[in-house]
């Protein structure tokens, strides 16, 4: 089936803009999006932040669109730049919704005095996936932290869990459809670890619960020298990370929950650079295909980036 006219007048958008980036909430149409097979992927993409090739959420949600269109894979792929969808029809059609931005408190789900996060409570319980990808995963625990792990399995808490730059090695990856094709890989990122997981869950075995099927995807042992910090902020260390020495820890995760919804959190992603990676990569769009319960390759979903494609659609930074 060919691509509706509207979607290459987008891509042919896409291929020459210039630099400083798309504003505002686009589609990118891999499928005829009246193609009842076809799933429905939101990517929302948070406001400018950190210095440049960091956080750089608006290039890193279009490239990731990119590479889900040129897939071929039936999935049509609604972005949402510089915060919160204009349009919030774009929710009420998405099989999944995966969120890349600023955390904390001011995570751009929990804003409107909890209207938000009603909204996406009552979209997960209707089984729409829920995705959040490095400073999504951090919320205020008093704030929204009954949803998230209710969502996604866990969140970041500030002074519990802990936000170190290193390299951890994947050396062995579960079997589960997120990995397929995906070959053991270590990036340098600031990887959080220690997350405020469901039931307490040290969060680096599978577990079934009432809340769910909870299984890590990623999972190395930091070292003694990144528990004893420094950490990013605070610089630490933090007497309970260091207590405990060599133990492993999740850094991507999935769970199954019982509204049939699934939720993924991954704590990498803050240099840019990484979406280079063909593993970091290929884990990340194989999650997001995982999350709309489409069906993913046996080789995991196919993708060639370039270097000026990482260059493309950086907000201006100094």
């Amino acid at each position: 089936m060919g691509f509706p006219r509207a979607c290459w007048m987008l891509i042919f958008g896409l291929l020459t803009h210039t630099s400083t980036g798309l504003f505002g909430d686009h589609s990118l149409c891999a499928q005829s999006p009246e193609d009842s097979a076809v799933k429905r992927i939101v990517l929302i993409a948070g406001r400018p932040s950190h210095p440049p090739r960091m956080h750089e959420f608006n290039a890193g949600v279009q490239l990731l669109a990119r590479c889900l269109q040129e897939s071929g894979l039936p999935v049509r792929v609604d972005i949402s730049l510089n915060g919160w969808p204009k349009d919030e029809s774009v929710l009420d059609r998405a099989d999944a919704i995966v969120f890349y931005m600023d955390g904390g408190g001011g995570h751009e789900a929990v804003q409107e005095s909890g209207r938000r996060l009603k909204k996406i409570d009552e979209l997960a319980g209707k089984g729409v996936g829920i995705g959040c990808m490095h400073y999504a995963v951090e919320i205020i625990s008093d704030q929204a932290g009954k949803e998230f792990k209710k969502w996604i399995g866990g969140h970041y808490e500030h002074m519990f869990s802990c936000n170190p730059m290193w390299s951890p090695e994947f050396s062995q990856l579960p079997e589960h459809p997120i990995t397929r094709g995906v070959e053991p890989f270590s990036v340098k990122d600031e990887w959080y670890f220690n997350m405020r997981f469901v039931n307490d869950l040290p969060g680096a075995s599978p577990a079934d619960s009432s809340s769910g099927k909870f299984v890590p995807i990623l999972v190395a042992a930091p070292s003694d020298a990144v528990r004893n910090g420094p950490y990013v902020y605070p610089p630490g260390p933090y007497p309970h990370i260091q207590a405990n020495l060599g133990r492993a820890e999740a850094m991507l995760w999935t769970v199954e929950r019982p509204d049939s919804g699934r939720g993924f959190g991954f704590t990498g992603g803050h240099f840019h650079n990484n979406w280079g990676n063909d593993s970091f990569r290929k884990l990340i769009l194989n999650a997001c295909l995982w999350l709309a319960k489409a069906e993913i390759p046996q080789k995991g979903v196919a993708s060639k980036v370039t270097q000026e494609q990482l260059d493309a659609n950086l907000d201006p930074k100094k």
